[in-house]
């Protein structure tokens, strides 16, 4: 059938489609069982290599198993006839060099078969038509008469068979066993050695031909004929010992220098076991040339020592040896005389003919030096047809064993950007490649099962470390591995185990997402002839070539020509390829490393980097200990200085190009720095901010805090990174310094780095030299200064500076930005100033010395001319005035302007503008895409990227120039924004495989969804991404929805685009039904808080265009309102629940941008919106009448849960009834609105009181929620309230009021001032003066006298009532004694144990049992459980709040003090109004000040294991949380600390740690 018909004719070259076809169509092979073996991965090469037992692992059931064999096994009785023909190269043992051509010719080696015989039709019922000559290729034979050939064996291989003489130049062999060490002494071993090594030679040297002895190899006829085994040697110079001094003895003492030279010393050839590992056994051999000139017409007698028939003893006998055949013999063996005399008589013939043959022999076989080009070919190969071979070229080598004479020429490899190794040699991390190379570089082992992960490509990249370090990846296990998976298999095993992981990995590493094709060569190292078809380097080659379609981006390295002539066979018939142009035979490897080196771009680094250090002297920094900080871009104090560039003509053409990228619109370099400091070069232009960034990284009076952090803010290019590095550089001598070249980078990453630049060189010794650490738009500075010192340990140096942290953060209001930070920063705008201006005319000047044409500089251009809207759009409108958008130059320009415009830092891969364009060989650049996109190319530029891989990317030269060229698409060109958004959503190439194309995607969908916030830098709010807003002004809203609905099609698993979607017909087009749907379906897809809120969003705002559109309240409109709040609520609450397990980044977010944090309350606030949009509808009823004072409490009852509806019906009054029915429909939902009210107001107290933000971002968070919340709150009190006169006229009513309802008039009391809570009482402590205070805790006196049911929360209120009131008003006669508080604190706590939920209760334990250092534990019992009661506060802590903590922590709002009773405990309020400046806390010099010293108690407590805590008397041991992690040294030292103590709602807390001994 057809498919049969497309089966390769070797079954080895079977893909598991073919398998799964074969099986099926052929064999009738169940669908399942079929099934089963495509997804383990079976190939024909695996299927060969099965047994029954395999298939019955994988699964197969016996019948179908015993099928599939039998059917295999027919095959292979089909190719029996052929394997007693085996066809070899004739030379395959011994390779004449020069004679390549004549050894290419196959001959039989064993038995006859005719030549031409190359395949035999058969037909079969095992779908096999074609079946192709399988080759038994032999082991290849060390060449002959090379004792420094590096080769190996491998154990059971088969030599070929000896042979007689034939052309006298092509050695014979003969094969020996020697007696192992069980069988005969080491004496009898070495003599049977000498002996078998001198008859031969003295044979060979009397017949004239060349000859190789070899021992270790089975030399009995039949199967085993020829197999290695080898022997075990534990000493070489025994044997070459043996061979010297027994040579003389052999030989007559005329011809012992003749013999001496035709006989070469023993050669030890090191036997490997199947699976690749080296073994303890040798293979020793020794080569004969007996030359003319040596042996002229001379007979070779030896003398061996024979046992004599007669006498049983040996004695000397002389022997004349010859070549007959396979064998050497010994003529005067024979004991007929006369025979021997007649041989004799004839032997002088033959000598002077075999000596005649030999000389002409020698004289045809002069060696001629080799005419190949191969040095060239190998130049083409590796540049590519350039002049030099390219640094950013990613090379992937596949090497086998490399002997350990060969790897010094293996330097090559360090001089190339090795991507990864796919190494065959179990042992090479031990004493191989892998070994040598790790000597000076970093690599990382790993396994071909690393790369099979289902995780995306991003995650790869920064989980394996790839492009920042090699991966060395051991295709065949390592020898010192403990796992069994990942131990060294023979060739057999690894087809079954391993060849479908290598399949899975290379098909990842050769992914155009990963690697771009232009920039990829693999490189295959062949060190040993690859005999097998089967072999396991050879699958790899086949999978490396199907899956890069060809073998352009390939290169075969092979040791000698035999090596190559074996591959070249094989990968032709595997391939059906002849590889012979892409592979190099002739050169060695030393010829192969010493060209590479010469290609290699002149080095643009010092050979040798140094830091500075301590006392003005420096450290060598290694090119392998700066390969390991991976995220750090290392400035040196040498940088740029005495590099292997300079020296080169091509200086001068560096120079230019390095100078025209920067100014072009590139990232500066050092390089620039370095070029404006060399002679006749203007001076780098220093900004008029540069002084004041300076002073503020270097002030006179010193640091405070060991961890600086500055800010320096501008607007998107200004030029405010080149300034920062301006500075680094003129301060690399000063400092270590670095930049953060990975900007999704973890703060732990770059922290743990940055320690390890510090203590570089310094490890043992004290004293650092600070680091000065630059990253670019930093989202949570605060907290990467918090990994740095929570690494520190032990390492840092108290009071002492360890690191600055300077963030260039851009933001469309620097000045606005600068004096809003609470962090030191400097700002710079768009707007030059005129010193500034002249120095870029001046610049520009000395450009037009150097350069043509500078004023294409438009990157240098728009800053010359001070950011000129009128500037930028001239040259905009000239170039891009004649684009036809039409075009693939037209479309991927307007992509390129889009993305930029609306997405900061975006940019399009190289490798897939190329392809955009229809440049298809871009592998040998023929066509550039400057010059395919000429004119327009002179807005562009390319450059690296390093964040999500290494390559080259394209974006145009500044986001000014980008929004000026979408500008003039769309007025000139009459190009809408939505057609351009549509085409690029339209475009498959950019969504199929290409470099980068994880980040692509993701700024393409952040330019539709992400919105801008003023409080993250952005010049406003908007309610949609800026190009949906610029959509909707200038095309409308049917545009938007066009777009939307397009971009939901083609990211269909997205949620946050269905998500805009919905929030587009909600806010936009007030299509509600639509806008649910959509919110609908991105629920589905992804079940999220934002989500979520979104269906809240929906009911709420259908809601309110309800009551909007509703001018007279009717029943059912109200009916309508309610049954929409009530969706909203459920949604929003829904929010609240979903919000506890989210990741804790709102997805409309940028997903690239490392934002803080933060615990999403959207649905609290939501629910809290909707319910009081409720009650005011509810307030406009009738039933509701302000005037009516009977409807009104009527109502408020039913709203409170007091009464039923029922109670709101008037009997007269059918329109009011109607709505009576409505309520009473609703009336479980209407009657939980005030109730969850109070419960979310009292979240947002606990919210706001017990844990605070940890980024500044956040905290603006925060305030703008706080003041919405206290709003609504207020609106809450309005509605709910009873005003005096109502009370008045209730008390004169019934001026017996029921005890209870005073106690419900203090609680509203409290209530409505925000009093009735814990944390509200908290607050109170910088929100109340003394006499609300009073008046709050008289409150509290009268609920807890009078209730006649003691609840435990009014207990702890109480409590706490009295230490607010304390601290602000400590003469206070309200006051409860101290004593009396601890006593009914006490009860509560007997009451309550150690496992409620109530953290405030434990709490109160640490404000007021917290023993003293002058008091005895026995004075109260609770005491003892002080630190129970700690681990209960924080496990009830935990269960109530833990959901919040990543984005959250707590707050201490208590210090503990140096006074008794209440007076010890010191309000964080109190510390403010002393220090007047909160932030001063924070920078540590707060502890210093003397009046809070004076307020403050330090602790005396001990480090252990890494923890601080407090031993009170012999038992007691309190654990105390650092707040600052690194205050902590590492190394589990126990010492004596002292430390200021704080209390949270989570435990106590330590500041300010200091360790005794440092004092």
């Amino acid at each position: 059938m057809s498919e049969q018909n497309k089966l390769p004719p070797l079954i080895e070259d079977w893909t598991r489609e073919h398998v799964k076809d074969w099986l099926i169509f052929q064999l009738r092979v169940s669908e399942q069982i079929t099934q089963n073996l495509y997804d383990q991965e079976l190939t024909g090469a695996c299927l060969v290599s099965f047994e029954k037992q395999d298939l019955l692992e994988l699964g197969v059931p016996p019948a179908p198993a015993i099928q599939i064999i039998r059917q295999v096994e027919k095959f292979r009785r089909h190719s029996e006839i052929f394997e007693s023909s085996v066809r070899t190269p004739k030379s395959l043992c011994e390779p004449k060099e020069g004679e390549f051509s004549k050894s290419t010719e196959m001959q039989v080696v064993s038995g006859n078969v005719d030549d031409s015989v190359e395949t035999e039709t058969v037909s079969t019922d095992s779908g096999i038509h074609s079946l192709s000559l399988s080759l038994q290729i032999l082991q290849t034979i060390r060449p002959f008469d090379k004792s420094n050939s590096s080769i190996f064996y491998m154990q059971n291989d088969i030599l070929p068979p000896v042979a007689g003489p034939s052309n006298l130049l092509d050695p014979v062999h003969e094969y020996q066993l020697l007696p192992s060490e069980n069988e005969a002494s080491e004496r009898e071993i070495l003599y049977e050695f000498s002996k078998e090594v001198f008859s031969f030679a003295a044979s060979c040297m009397n017949s004239r031909t060349n000859g190789t002895i070899h021992f270790g190899v089975n030399n009995q006829p039949g199967q085993g004929h020829g197999q290695v085994i080898g022997h075990k040697i534990t000493s070489f110079s025994k044997y070459t010992g043996a061979f010297e001094s027994c040579l003389s003895e052999y030989f007559e003492e005329q011809h012992v220098k003749a013999a001496r030279m035709c006989i070469r010393p023993p050669n030890f050839i090191q036997v490997c076991c199947e699976d690749g590992t080296t073994s303890d056994k040798w293979v020793i051999e020794v080569d004969v040339v007996p030359t003319y000139s040596e042996t002229q017409e001379k007979r070779f007698y030896t003398l061996l020592s024979i046992a004599s028939t007669e006498t049983k003893l040996q004695c000397r006998t002389e022997c004349l040896f010859f070549r007959d055949g396979p064998r050497s013999i010994n003529i005067l063996a024979d004991t007929d005389h006369r025979i021997v005399q007649e041989k004799m008589k004839s032997l002088t013939d033959k000598i002077q003919s075999w000596a005649s043959a030999r000389k002409s022999a020698e004289e045809g076989d002069e060696k001629h030096p080799s005419r190949g080009h191969q040095g060239h070919r190998l130049k083409q190969l590796i540049t590519r047809g350039r002049d030099t071979f390219e640094n950013s070229l990613q090379v992937i080598v596949v090497t086998d064993k490399c002997h350990s004479s060969q790897l010094e020429h293996m330097g090559f490899l360090k001089e190339v950007k090795l991507f990864a190794v796919l190494e065959f040699d179990p042992e090479s991390d031990v004493n191989g490649t892998c070994s040598f190379y790790r000597k000076d570089h970093v690599a990382n082992l790993h396994y071909p099962h690393m790369y099979t992960t289902q995780d995306s490509m991003t995650a790869i990249i920064g989980k394996l470390n790839l492009f920042k370090q090699t991966s060395w990846v051991f295709c065949n296990g390592r020898v010192n591995e403990e796992s069994e998976i990942d131990k060294p298999l023979t060739p057999n095993e690894w087809l079954k185990k391993r060849s479908g992981e290598i399949s899975s990995m290379v098909s990842l590493l050769c992914n155009p997402d990963l690697l771009s094709k232009d920039k990829l060569l693999v490189v295959f190292i062949l060190h040993s002839a690859v005999t097998d078809i089967s072999s396991p380097i050879l699958e790899t080659f086949c999978t490396v070539y199907r899956t890069l379609e060809g073998s352009d981006n390939m290169l075969c390295l092979c040791k000698d020509s035999t090596v190559f002539r074996h591959w070249k066979q094989l990968t032709e018939l595997r391939c059906k390829e002849d590889i012979t142009s892409k592979c190099i035979f002739e050169l060695s490897l030393n010829e192969i490393s010493s060209t590479v080196k010469k290609l290699r771009e002149p080095q643009t680094q010092s050979s040798k980097r140094f830091l500075p250090s301590t006392g003005s002297s420096s450290v060598l920094l290694t090119k392998k200990d700066e390969e390991l900080m991976t995220v750090l871009d290392i400035l040196c104090e040498n940088e740029c200085q005495n590099t292997e560039i300079e020296t080169k003509d091509s200086f001068w053409e560096f120079k230019m190009k390095t100078e025209e990228d920067f100014y072009r619109g590139g990232q500066v370099s050092w390089w620039n720095f370095y070029l404006s400091e060399m002679k006749g070069s203007l001076p780098f232009i220093k900004r008029d901010k540069y002084n004041e960034l300076y002073e503020l990284i270097t002030p006179v009076e010193g640091y405070t805090s060991p961890c600086v952090m500055i800010n320096l803010f501008h607007h998107p290019g200004c030029g405010g990174t080149t300034l920062a590095m301006h500075v680094l550089w003129n301060l690399r001598a000063k400092f270590r310094c670095a930049v953060v070249k990975n900007n999704v980078a973890t703060n732990n990453e770059i922290a743990t780095q940055v320690m390890n630049l510090l203590t570089y060189g310094k490890q043992e010794q004290s004293g650092y030299t600070p680091v000065l650490l630059l990253v670019d738009n930093w989202d949570d500075v605060e907290n990467l200064k918090q990994s740095i010192m929570n690494v520190a340990g032990e390492r840092k140096q108290h009071n002492s500076l360890m690191a600055i942290i300077l963030n260039c953060e851009r933001t469309q209001f620097p000045d606005e930005s600068s004096r809003n930070s609470r962090i030191a920063n400097v700002f710079i705008t768009n707007k030059l100033s005129v010193k500034e201006q002249s120095l870029f005319f001046e610049k520009l000047e000395q450009l037009k010395d150097h350069h043509e044409k500078p004023e294409t500089f438009y990157a240098f251009m728009i800053m010359t001319n001070n950011f000129s809207e009128t500037y930028i759009t001239n040259v905009v409108s000239n170039i891009v005035k004649d684009l036809d958008t039409t075009t693939q130059q037209g479309r991927l320009f307007s992509f390129l302007a889009l993305l930029n415009t609306y997405v900061n830092g975006s940019y399009m891969s190289l490798s897939l503008c190329e392809e955009l364009v229809g440049i298809r060989n871009a592998l040998w650049k023929q066509e550039t895409l400057h010059d395919k996109m000429n004119p327009y190319s002179t807005l562009m530029i390319t450059f690296t990227v390093e964040e999500h891989g290494t390559y080259q990317a394209v974006r145009l030269l500044h986001q000014m120039v980008a929004s000026n060229s979408l500008q003039v698409l769309t007025q000139k060109h009459k190009f809408l924004l939505a057609d351009i958004t549509v085409n690029l959503l339209h475009c498959d190439k950019l969504y199929k495989s290409c470099m980068g194309k994880d980040f692509l995607v993701q700024n393409i969908q952040s330019m539709l969804i992400t919105r801008h916030r003023k409080e993250q830098g952005d010049d406003k709010n908007t309610l949609f991404s800026p190009l949906i807003e610029s959509i909707n002004e200038q095309e409308g809203p049917e545009k938007i929805k066009e777009v939307l609905e397009k971009a939901t099609l083609r990211f269909d698993r997205s949620a946050t685009l269905p998500q805009a979607l919905a929030r587009h017909f909600c806010l936009i087009e007030k299509d509600y039904k639509s806008a649910l749907k959509w919110a609908l379906d991105a629920q589905g897809k992804n079940s999220n808080s934002y989500i979520a809120d979104t269906i809240g969003q929906v009911h709420k705002s259908h809601l309110k265009k309800e009551i909007e559109d509703s001018e007279e309240l009717t029943p059912e409109a109200l009916d309508k309102c309610l049954t929409l709040g009530f969706g909203a609520v459920n949604a929003f609450q829904n929010s609240q629940e979903l919000a506890k397990k989210d990741e804790q980044v709102d997805p409309i977010d940028l997903p690239t941008r490392k934002r803080p944090k933060s615990y999403n309350t959207s649905g609290y606030v939501g629910e809290i919106e909707v319910m009081m949009m409720l009650l005011d509808v509810i307030k406009g009823l009738p039933l509701f009448s302000g005037s009516d004072r009977h409807k009104r409490d009527n109502m408020l009852q039913f709203l409170r849960g007091h009464h039923p509806a029922s109670i709101l019906y008037e009997h007269s009054n059918t329109t009011i009834n109607q709505f009576v029915a409505v309520l009473a429909n609703h009336e479980r939902f209407l009657k939980s609105l005030k109730p969850r009210l109070k419960e979310i107001f009292s979240f947002f107290e606990s919210y706001f009181t017990y844990l605070k933000p940890r980024s500044q971002e956040r905290e603006v968070v925060d305030e703008k929620n706080k003041q919405k919340v206290s709003e609504q709150f207020k609106r809450y009190i309005e509605i709910f309230s009873v005003s005096a006169e109502e009370k008045a006229s209730e008390k004169a009513t019934n001026p017996k009021l029921s005890i209870q309802q005073v106690i419900a008039d203090q609680r509203y009391y409290l209530e409505m001032k925000r009093a009735d809570s814990f944390a509200g009482l908290l607050q109170c402590l910088s929100d109340k003066n003394g006499m609300e205070m009073e008046h709050i805790l008289k409150k509290w006196q009268f609920i807890f006298d009078n209730s006649s049911h003691k609840c435990v929360r009014d207990t702890i209120n109480f409590i706490l009532a009295n230490i607010v009131l304390h601290s602000i008003k400590p003469s206070s006669r309200f006051l409860k004694k101290y004593d009396e508080l601890v006593d009914l604190l006490n009860e509560e706590l007997q009451r309550e144990g150690t496992h409620s939920n109530l953290t405030e209760l434990y709490y109160l334990s640490m404000l007021l049992m917290w023993p003293t250092q002058d008091q005895k534990l026995e004075t109260f019992a609770a005491l003892k459980n002080i630190s129970t009661y700690i681990t209960s506060a924080k496990k009830s802590f935990h269960r109530r709040f833990s959901f919040m903590f990543p984005a959250r922590s707590t707050i201490a709002h208590f210090f503990l003090g140096q006074s008794s009773g209440l007076k010890r405990i010191v309000s964080r309020v109190k510390l403010d109004q002393i220090l007047m400046n909160v932030s001063s806390q924070k920078s540590g010099a707060a502890w210093s000040e003397p009046e809070v010293q004076k307020k403050l108690l330090r602790i005396k407590g001990k480090s252990e294991n890494g923890d601080i805590y407090v031993h009170c008397g012999s038992n007691l041991k309190i654990l105390v949380r650092p707040v600052y992690l690194g205050d902590i040294r590492s190394g589990y030292s126990q010492e004596k600390v002292s430390f200021y103590l704080g209390f949270t709602m989570e435990g106590p807390v330590a500041y300010d740690i200091k360790y005794e001994n440092d004092q």
